[in-house]
């Protein structure tokens, strides 16, 4: 009978093997591709728009090519699912398929409060597929939050985190920006992410209580390197940093310019009784670097209008050095499609030196209280290579600067009539 150790050993080494075959794979890139060592970066532009990127490969094409190089395990956690007979979902959905039919195993993770938006039939797609294990996980019992990180790991060994929600129009039609990623230890702690949230989900359903992390992971060395940040903090795994606490700090070293790009921004989070209690955490950096003449950048969809964000946005414009555009992405030749046509990705640049890639929106709920990821490079390179896709953006027909005076009309990403 072989001793802990050398399981332990042999664990590792068959682990080596496997990351070592996806190097191997990756060393050879079958299509044009943007990275920087560890991270490569994922980009959705909505169909019939010039904003596409033909040095960025596109989500469903990294998801494929994921599932295809799958040899013993995939986990998959998302907000929600939702596909359309005929669209690329439904390429990726084979893919996860063929993956099942070599005897890989794959565990989906979803957030409770979507399933009222996910779309029976694809959720009964990914039930049939033989060997996948579905929890649904009641986040808000723990955190009173929701999982709204959208990632996946795959053997352990390479992961994907981006703002694209396994959506047939985060693949279409919608604006996403996400990263491949290779780098061990980042995908090592998401993949600890994962196991943290599945495993508290059985306990979440049966009113068990959660173990907490004993150790927060401490926000130094900040400005070197490439590594995960998270939230919400109590239910971080060890040794990964709080995002909340992360994101101002950062903010307080730009010398510049900041540019962020969001589709959602307010310095409000979600009470009870659809009230929104104040939330300046990510408000005050801003203004307090606006302040010391650092130059400030912000895009935010269309969907972000409303009462009472814009209010919010309106004063933010205000201050010298802030610049605030509203992105408005025009229907598809089609017609009408709801909850689509939109500017999704969640980017930042600091001062040409620092991008950050992750989940969450601006505002609160997201980064105190609910699952989200959020990527930190240090990297001059990506971080040149994300400025010029918010450029692109920044500068196309589709972004306007925001009116003051204008009173801007309740946004209906449903199409449903405004109260």
């Amino acid at each position: 009978m072989p001793d802990g150790r050398f399981i332990r050993w042999l664990r590792r080494h068959l682990q080596r093997v496997i990351c070592g075959s996806w190097l191997l794979t990756l060393a050879h890139p079958a299509a044009a591709r943007f990275d920087i060592p560890g991270y490569e970066l994922v980009y959705n532009a909505p169909a019939e728009t010039p904003l596409q990127a033909d040095d960025l490969r596109t989500g469903e094409a990294v998801w494929r090519e994921m599932f295809a190089g799958a040899q013993e395990r995939i986990d998959i956690a998302q907000f929600y699912v939702a596909g359309q007979p005929g669209s690329r979902l439904e390429t990726v959905l084979a893919a996860l398929r063929e993956a099942a039919g070599r005897g890989v195993k794959i565990r989906l993770l979803l957030e409770d409060k979507g399933l009222r938006i996910s779309t029976p039939e694809t959720l009964a797609q990914l039930q049939a597929i033989p060997g996948l294990a579905l929890r649904i996980i009641p986040f808000g019992k723990l955190a009173g939050g929701i999982i709204h990180a959208k990632y996946l790991v795959v053997d352990g060994c390479t992961a994907f985190v981006g703002s694209q929600n396994f959506d047939w129009r985060a693949l279409e039609h919608i604006q996403e920006t996400g990263l491949r990623i290779t780098d061990a230890p980042v995908v090592a702690q998401i993949a600890a992410v994962f196991e943290q949230d599945w495993q508290a989900q059985p306990r979440l359903v049966t009113g068990q209580p959660v173990p907490g992390v004993a150790q927060q992971a401490p926000v130094e060395d900040l400005f070197h390197g490439n590594y995960l940040v998270a939230s919400p903090r109590d239910w971080n795994p060890p040794g990964v940093r709080d995002a909340q606490a992360v994101l101002p700090r950062l903010l307080d070293s730009a010398t510049q310019r900041i540019r962020v790009q969001v589709m959602e921004y307010a310095p409000l989070s979600y009470g009870p009784g659809k009230s929104r209690p104040f939330y300046p955490l990510i408000d005050n950096a801003l203004r307090r670097a606006a302040a010391r003449g650092v130059k400030v950048e912000l895009m935010v969809a269309d969907w972000n209008t409303g009462m009472p964000a814009i209010a919010w946005l309106k004063s933010l414009a205000l201050v010298p050095n802030v610049q605030i555009k509203v992105v408005t992405i025009p229907p598809a030749s089609g017609g009408f499609i709801p909850y689509a046509r939109v500017v999704h990705s969640k980017i930042m640049t600091i001062d040409g030196r620092l991008g950050w890639v992750g989940t969450s929106n601006w505002s609160g709920g997201y980064f105190d209280n609910s699952r989200n990821l959020e990527l930190v490079m240090n990297s001059d390179v990506m971080a040149a290579r994300l400025d010029g896709l918010y450029q692109q953006l920044w500068e196309s027909a589709f972004a306007a600067p925001l009116r003051i005076e204008y009173d801007y009309p309740t946004p209906k990403p449903g199409g449903e009539k405004a109260p």
